[in-house]
């Protein structure tokens, strides 16, 4: 790897960790950041939560896992090319969705429904639960204990009312500042990698056509050259290059236009870095494609009926777990009883928060379905 940018963070500038620890000897902060997130429960969990497919529709279809997995290998790259931290971009990748619920949007604002009058729920600031609080692995504090970039990296939006709330954290949103270079680069790699991924899933559920999206410019255009080159190409391949050529020109354009403006910028330090404007961006007309193709899939696949049938049940399991666990907080595991505190509602959330798609739907049976235990 080349020297890293002035501007990178480094374990040297790193505002470092909540709880001291001795240095790691063979591996940098950020390493062992990614190493811990890898191998917490919630990330094991992100295998059986729902991108936009619930996880018995087909084995072939994104989960959280794997756009998690997609988003780090997109970031990394980029932070390569600009000469950034890889290591800090790929575990703020990882980690962005450790809080999602079951059943993807849905759950989630499903789950936001519920917890309208106890504080919301909001899947950045679950993210952060979990790696400060909720994963139960070390001897001497509760979370992984990820070092201050990861943990703000996290948290892609903020309320100000809950960044009063986060301290260091949530100081950023308070006062203006932006993220890390590396964590502005996973905000936007996690946007490249939905929209082509889910491209690629709707194309395979037939619930969208290559027909409907050749009506869209960056599709149309690169489809088209795909065929130009390979006029007798067709089925899954077809998709496969047309899509990774999307990705390939979105990342490009990506990595030129982030270059050109930290030039103007001239950024000398990470502080100035932190000072400035955005500084990682499309170019308007990539920006502009971008835009169109959120659109598109908006409209013909997350509002599918068939998608909506889905969402809408996930939303009424969301909600009905929600209610017999306020109701009767003795229906919770032993260790979610023993976390209610005084905060019920946040004990449940939290329970909730943490299911896969198919315990959710397993835990909604044995509450609600005569004959189940």
């Amino acid at each position: 790897m080349s020297e890293l940018a002035a501007y990178a963070v480094t374990s040297a500038n790193s505002r470092g960790r909540r709880h001291a620890e001795e240095r790691p000897t063979l591996r940098s902060e950020f390493q062992r950041d990614k190493d811990r997130i890898i191998h917490s429960t919630a990330f094991r969990r992100l295998e059986y939560k729902t991108q936009v497919f619930v996880n018995h529709e087909g084995d072939l279809f994104r989960t959280r896992l794997t756009h998690s997995l997609e988003v780090a290998q997109i970031a990394r790259g980029i932070a390569r090319a600009l000469r950034l931290n890889e290591d800090l971009a790929e575990a703020v990748s990882l980690a962005h969705d450790l809080g999602h619920t079951p059943f993807g949007h849905a759950g989630q604002d499903a789950l936001n429904d519920c917890m309208r009058d106890y504080g919301g729920f909001e899947h950045n600031l679950q993210s952060l639960r979990t790696v400060d609080q909720l994963e139960e692995r070390y001897a001497a504090f509760d979370g992984l204990n990820l070092c201050f970039e990861t943990r703000e990296g996290i948290v892609k939006h903020c309320s100000l009312e809950n960044a009063r709330k986060l301290g260091e954290i949530g100081e950023r949103f308070l006062v203006r500042r932006q993220p890390s270079l590396e964590a502005q680069i996973c905000n936007l790699a996690d946007e490249i990698a939905y929209n082509n991924h889910d491209v690629d899933d709707g194309l395979r559920s037939g619930l969208i056509t290559l027909e409907q999206l050749e009506e869209i410019g960056l599709f149309a255009r690169h489809v088209a050259e795909v065929r130009a080159r390979y006029p007798e190409l067709g089925g899954r391949r077809l998709i496969h290059e047309t899509v990774r050529r999307m990705i390939n020109v979105l990342v490009c354009d990506l990595i030129d236009t982030t270059a050109a403006n930290i030039a103007a910028r001239a950024p000398k330090n990470l502080d100035e870095a932190r000072e400035s404007p955005p500084l990682v961006a499309f170019s308007g007309e990539m920006h502009a494609a971008q835009r169109e193709m959120k659109r598109f899939l908006r409209q013909h696949l997350y509002q599918h009926y068939q998608v909506l049938r889905m969402t809408s049940k996930a939303r009424r399991i969301v909600a009905d777990l929600f209610a017999a666990f306020m109701s009767d907080p003795r229906l919770l595991p032993p260790q979610y009883q023993q976390a209610l505190g005084g905060d019920q509602p946040r004990a449940v959330a939290d329970y909730i928060a943490g299911m896969t798609d198919r315990y959710a739907m397993k835990e909604h049976r044995r509450l609600f379905a005569v004959g189940e235990i």
